[in-house]
């Protein structure tokens, strides 16, 4: 061995790194952009804002495809646990627009994503259609509540099909866990407007009824 030899061997790995620091960096600041921009989208949808959500979700889209084409080389850091949680924010974005609106549900084919990140987006997006049917619970829109709910239950039953190991799912059991426990407290929320309702239609009755 030479110091030549050792010096070639230096340069090619450094090669390699440096690109490989360079794509993570990228990914990096593109991912808290990401994340930032996706959760501003939803605010936006939650205030019936939809332009302002369309805008945010277009500039999203072009930052997760410039960072998976420096990412092309580099699949560890692509599916490393920073970037796949940036891409989930944004499913979970696009799949809150589309549940809130009552259009059919893109797949993730659709949206150009990995199953796994796409799956903990429709997850947590279970979060944001609870809270919408809070806020329908508490303008009196029982029947659009209803719908909601419905919508999280089926969500929650596609989840619970797909029992795969957690080592190919990156944690979406947990995810799916905590969806259900929304859904529990939902469908408790939901129980208690009906049966008060239901009170308040009786009370209603009697006192519109024929006078003693």
């Amino acid at each position: 061995m030479t110091d030549s030899d050792l010096d070639r061997i230096e340069a090619a790995v450094r090669a390699e790194l440096d690109a490989k620091f360079d794509a993570r960096e990228l990914a990096l600041k593109h991912s808290r952009k990401i994340i930032r921009s996706s959760a501003n989208a939803i605010r936006a949808l939650h205030r019936d804002e939809l332009d302002v959500a369309g805008e945010l979700l277009v500039e999203v889209k072009g930052l997760i495809a410039e960072a998976e084409e420096s990412l092309g080389d580099h699949l560890d850091i692509y599916h490393a646990g920073f970037f796949y949680d940036a891409v989930k924010e944004y499913a979970e974005a696009e799949l809150t627009a589309a549940l809130l609106a009552g259009r059919p549900l893109p797949s993730n084919e659709d949206l150009g994503l990995h199953a796994v990140p796409f799956l903990k987006g429709l997850g947590e997006a279970v979060g944001e259609l609870r809270r919408r049917m809070l806020d329908q619970l508490r303008s009196g829109s029982l029947e659009d509540a209803k719908v909601n709910f419905g919508q999280m239950e089926r969500i929650i039953g596609l989840l619970t099909a797909l029992d795969y190991p957690d080592g190919m799912t990156a944690g979406l059991r947990r995810t799916t866990d905590v969806a259900r426990s929304l859904i529990e407290r939902s469908r408790a929320d939901l129980t208690l407007t009906v049966v008060q309702e239901r009170v308040r239609r009786r009370l209603d009755d009697m006192a519109g009824g024929p006078a003693l």
